[in-house]
């Protein structure tokens, strides 16, 4: 095979999350260092006004932030701003504002104006809050809901990626009281087979080996707590197998991550949020990225919340936010070559021999 040499420094369009959240603190921290940002060109989807508020505040005055009003217009080597908000926005550090929530929107609508029409290569979404963000035109639970109807697309994953670690929801944000009629086999099927593609596309693992926790407290201990897991997973899990998807389980998810298995597996399917979420954040710490499979453009975002607990108080780390931007390069990086791989010509096996 042969990979065209791919130069292209792509474009990360970074949206502002909730500007009285840490999400310009992780911005800003994360970005401070040109070292973080040589092999893309960082555009930030916000407010200069309201980075100018937080730079004052984390007394980060010397950092430079080039103002433009296109994506057109960014330029290597600094970080790029574009004004989405009015100039009357206001800022309350640790409150969940409707200013704030008109703030998130607009950014992520502005953005998507631009990926649509093929100037951006990457999104990087800070912290939203689900709640003040909800109005006529966000009726969604979330960025992944949201971008999946944005886009017009089938099925989307959840995956939860640090380093080898990765931890994909079934269901995603669902009451854990319809959790049970939102699990189907037909449900699971889809996600095995997406995680499979997504491995082999986006992590470069040819045949990766999926580890399927069960629904159920012991899985449901054959039938007497619950009979989801025979009658639901224990059928999808063959059905992928006689597709050729490496799935094995289901796994009670307790003993699971307790006698630490998730190390033996390229990737965990969890049955729903907090089942899968919890041991990730734990094994993570500070790390960790939320990526969002499936879309036609490479998607991540911190694998945290607002923390308006802490926001103004230069307490944030930056850590999930910089290995969100390092997680979608690779995985950029990853798509580009798949994309530019084609197979030998009968005169490039001749002029090798």
């Amino acid at each position: 095979m042969s990979i065209e040499n791919n130069e292209k420094k792509p474009i990360i369009a970074i949206t502002h999350g909730d500007i009285n959240s840490i999400s310009y603190e992780i911005m800003l921290k994360g970005l401070k260092d040109s070292r973080v940002y040589e092999n893309f060109i960082p555009v930030i989807y916000g407010s200069p006004k309201v980075a100018a508020y937080y730079k004052k505040v984390l007394n980060y005055n010397s950092l430079n932030l080039n103002h433009i009003s296109t994506v057109e217009e960014a330029e290597e080597g600094i970080i790029n701003i574009i004004n989405c908000v009015s100039n009357k926005v206001k800022v309350e550090i640790g409150k969940s504002t409707d200013i704030a929530g008109i703030a998130s929107l607009n950014a992520l609508r502005h953005v998507l104006v631009d990926i649509k029409q093929g100037k951006i290569d990457i999104l990087v979404t800070a912290p939203i809050n689900k709640f003040n963000i909800q109005n006529a035109d966000f009726n969604f639970k979330g960025h992944t809901d949201f971008l999946k109807h944005e886009f017009d697309v089938d099925e989307v994953l959840m995956m939860m990626v640090k380093e080898d670690l990765r931890v994909v929801v079934a269901t995603e944000h669902y009451p854990l009281s319809e959790i049970s009629n939102v699990i189907t086999e037909d449900l699971l099927l889809s996600k095995l087979r997406l995680i499979k593609k997504t491995l082999n596309i986006d992590f470069g693992i040819n045949q990766p080996k999926i580890a399927v926790l069960g629904i159920n407290p012991h899985c449901g201990d054959n039938g007497l707590i619950g009979k989801e897991d025979e009658n639901v997973v224990i059928p999808a899990i063959k059905k992928a197998n006689e597709e050729n998807i490496l799935a094995f389980g289901p796994f009670s998810a307790d003993g699971f991550f307790g006698s630490s298995a998730q190390d033996k597996y390229d990737v965990v399917l969890a049955m729903y949020h907090d089942q899968g979420l919890i041991p990730f954040k734990i094994l993570a710490r500070e790390g960790g990225v939320n990526f969002t499979s499936g879309l036609p453009i490479v998607r991540t975002s911190p694998a945290h919340g607002t923390a308006y607990d802490i926001a103004g108080k230069n307490k944030a780390n930056p850590k999930s936010f910089i290995d969100s931007l390092y997680t979608a390069y690779d995985i950029w990086k990853r798509r580009e070559i798949f994309k530019n791989i084609r197979p030998l010509k009968k005169q490039d096996i001749e002029n090798e021999k």
